[in-house]
């Protein structure tokens, strides 16, 4: 799957996008899995408040199911203005 980094967590990990192969049942398990990478990664999932998650361009929970999903996006929560 793909996974695409947005704002300061793209500056935190270094990649705007890379492909995955994972095996992991939720979001929250993927953010574990890549917590363990690096500790880059670490840094940018450290605190999950400060982050929001779309699926497929559809906004999720880190409670949701991967099955099927071909696109995870995380960026900060966006203010407006």
């Amino acid at each position: 799957m793909d996974i695409l980094y947005f704002a300061w967590v793209r500056e935190r990990i270094g990649l705007p996008r890379e492909t995955v192969e994972t095996a992991a049942p939720t979001v929250a398990a993927l953010v574990d899995e890549l917590r363990a990478r690096e500790e880059r990664y670490a840094a940018a999932f450290a605190d999950l408040s400060a982050l929001r998650v779309a699926l497929d361009q559809d906004m999720a929970g880190f409670d949701a199911p991967l099955a099927g999903v071909r696109e995870v996006a995380f960026f900060p929560p966006m203010t407006g203005g």
